[in-house]
This record gives C-alpha cells, sequence and structure tokens, in this order.
C-alpha cells in the first residue's frame, strides 16, 4: 500500500514540478530572487496538498489536467510559509538541504517566500483565464486559500507563543495545528473539488476529510521528529525540544511525568544548544512515558474520522486512493 501511494505521490509531483518549472520558466531576474524561490521546491517534498487537490477534483468527476494550476497555487502557499517558518523557528536545513535565507540570507528568503504568496494568485487567475473558469468559482477558491492563509498566521503566531508558555493544554495544541497545518490542506481538498464542479455537500465533505487527515498528518510529523532516522527525515531529529515546540508529545509527557522527570524535561526545552546525547536521553524518557504512542493513537483515531467522511461517494479507484492515502499518512517515514 505505502509503495503504491508512494509512487502516486511521485507521478503527482513530476506534474507539479513542471507546471511551476513552466510558470518561472521566462522569469530568471534577479536570478537569486527566483533561484531562493524555487529552492525548497525543486529540493523535492511529498506534494500531499497539490495531491489533495487533484484527486478531490477527480473523485467528484473533474479532469486531473484541469486541475494542476490550482495544485500548483497551493504548493506555492505552502512553500511559503515554509521559508517564513525557517527563518522564524532558525531552522538551517529543510528537505536535505540548508534552508533558503541559509543560503541566499534573511531579506531574499523574505521576499522569495513573497512571491510565491503572489504567484499564487496570479496562478489562480491565470487558471481562470485559461480554462474559462465561472467567477463564482474562482472567488470560492480564493477565498478558501485568503482563509486558509489568515489561519495559517494564526497557528504559527499560536506555535510561537507556546515556546514562551509553561502550561498549554492538548485543546490548544489541536487548535494550533488545525490552523497551521490542517486549514491548507482543507484548501487544497475544496478547491480541488470546486474545479471539479463538486455540489456543496461532496466540497464541505472533502474539507472535514482533509482536516482531520491535517491533524493526523501534523501529529505525525510530531512523532517523526523525534523517531524518525534523520537522513531520511531531512532535518536534525529533536528539533522540536530544541525549539522548545508544545506538541502533543510533550504535552502528554509533562502531564505523566513526576517531578523530577518534569524538571529533567523542561531543562532542555527551549537550548539549541542541547548536545544529541541529551535530547536522545529526553527522547527516551518521553517514550516512556508513553507519550510518543499516545500521539500515535490519537494521530489514528483522526484517520479513521476522515475515513468516514469519504462514504458518501461511490466507490471509485479514486475513492480508494484517498483512503489509501489515510493508511500511508500513519505508516510514512518521513
Amino acid at each position: 500500500m505505502s509503495s503504491k501511494i508512494n509512487k502516486l505521490l511521485v507521478d503527482t509531483s513530476k506534474e507539479i514540478n513542471q507546471e511551476i518549472r513552466n510558470m518561472f520558466s521566462s522569469q530568471v531576474q534577479p536570478s537569486d530572487l527566483y533561484m531562493a524561490s524555487t529552492h525548497l521546491i525543486n529540493a523535492g517534498g511529498k506534494r500531499f496538498r497539490p495531491f489533495l487537490v487533484i484527486k478531490s477534483c477527480e473523485l467528484v468527476g473533474g479532469k486531473r489536467e484541469n486541475a494542476l494550476q490550482i495544485a500548483a497555487a497551493i504548493e506555492f502557499i505552502h512553500n511559503f510559509t515554509l521559508i517564513h517558518d525557517d527563518i522564524m523557528d532558525r531552522d538551517e536545513k529543510r528537505r536535505g538541504v540548508p534552508s533558503v535565507h541559509v543560503l541566499w540570507g534573511i531579506p531574499i528568503a523574505l521576499l522569495s517566500g513573497d512571491l510565491l504568496f503572489a504567484k499564487a494568485y496570479e496562478t489562480i487567475i491565470n487558471h481562470a483565464k485559461t480554462h474559462q473558469t465561472p467567477i463564482r468559482r474562482t472567488l470560492k477558491i480564493i477565498d478558501f486559500i485568503t482563509q486558509a492563509t489568515i489561519s495559517l498566521c494564526e497557528g504559527q503566531a499560536l506555535d510561537m507563543l507556546f515556546e514562551s508558555m509553561f502550561e498549554v493544554s492538548e485543546r490548544e495544541y489541536i487548535r494550533m495545528i488545525s490552523k497551521k497545518t490542517a486549514a491548507l490542506m482543507e484548501a487544497a481538498a475544496k478547491s480541488g473539488a470546486i474545479i471539479g464542479g463538486g455540489n456543496y455537500h461532496q466540497v464541505e465533505k472533502l474539507g472535514k476529510f482533509a482536516v482531520y487527515i491535517g491533524l493526523g498528518f501534523q501529529i505525525i510529523d510530531d512523532v517523526l521528529g523525534l523517531t524518525a532516522d534523520e537522513q531520511v527525515l531531512g532535518k536534525p531529529v529533536g528539533s522540536d525540544l530544541r525549539e522548545g515546540k508544545r506538541t502533543l508529545i510533550l504535552i502528554h509527557a509533562l502531564s505523566q511525568a513526576n517531578k523530577t522527570q518534569r524538571k529533567q524535561i523542561v531543562s532542555i526545552l527551549g537550548d539549541n544548544n542541547a548536545s544529541p546525547n541529551q535530547i536522545n536521553i529526553i527522547i527516551n524518557l518521553i517514550q516512556k512515558l508513553g507519550s510518543i504512542e499516545y500521539a500515535t493513537r490519537k494521530a489514528e483515531k483522526y484517520i479513521e474520522k476522515a475515513k468516514t467522511q469519504l462514504s458518501i461517494f461511490p466507490s471509485s479507484r479514486d475513492k480508494e486512493v484517498l483512503s489509501d492515502l489515510c493508511n500511508y499518512i500513519i505508516e510514512r517515514k518521513y
């Protein structure tokens, strides 16, 4: 199952990458700006969000080729946030390569993110012209992506604010990741359904489907951030601890730890100079407290909720693929 979905994601990535290359082919000056803007895109990535656009479009009876530009626009928004997130989180690696601000400096990195944000809307407008999309549908897509971007900003702000808070509840964490991660996935699925000609009920169900897989996706991301192979993950294991991130794993661990264990965990939070050995000690402690298992179970529950949203759709290859994607999110290694 994993290899099957992996191949579909790889094939979709190739299509999206070609679409993006076409959009940037004639725009090469200033070269640093455009190289910086496409750096993370060229570095790879799973392309979950573009995949959601395309499969949602196909599930409601739309044509794949009609969704490619909107899928690219969603990927622009995603990469815009990654560039800015890396600056804010002081992360030096992303997707196994140096972060944009490491290579080009913070000013160019900020501009490259801003450029991608603008390119997303340019792409939606060009899609409307190319496909003669009804204005009502184009406005809905613009609304979905705009609201998702606002949520992304709110979610990122909450994520940063949580770093300075000693107590963060599980409910607060879920609210944060629903904005920071799930919102753009929701916009991707709903935009794809709109392009495919889906009705209101179909659009809303696919939106809820994407929210639930977004929640599961982020929780598994948090798990992988502590358990994955660093070379496979593409960034340092334990970086969430060094940055003081209040993940579901950490929230659970602090709630289960005794006084001595809590002191031990807190001593490492936000310490960018923590050694790999210190990080490994805390990861082992968190593992013993059952927090990684707890988070994994929570992610599995969200994924099951996602699958139930697909029940209104008749059996089809596209429905099967989206169901398989749910399983892949839980099973993935990076």
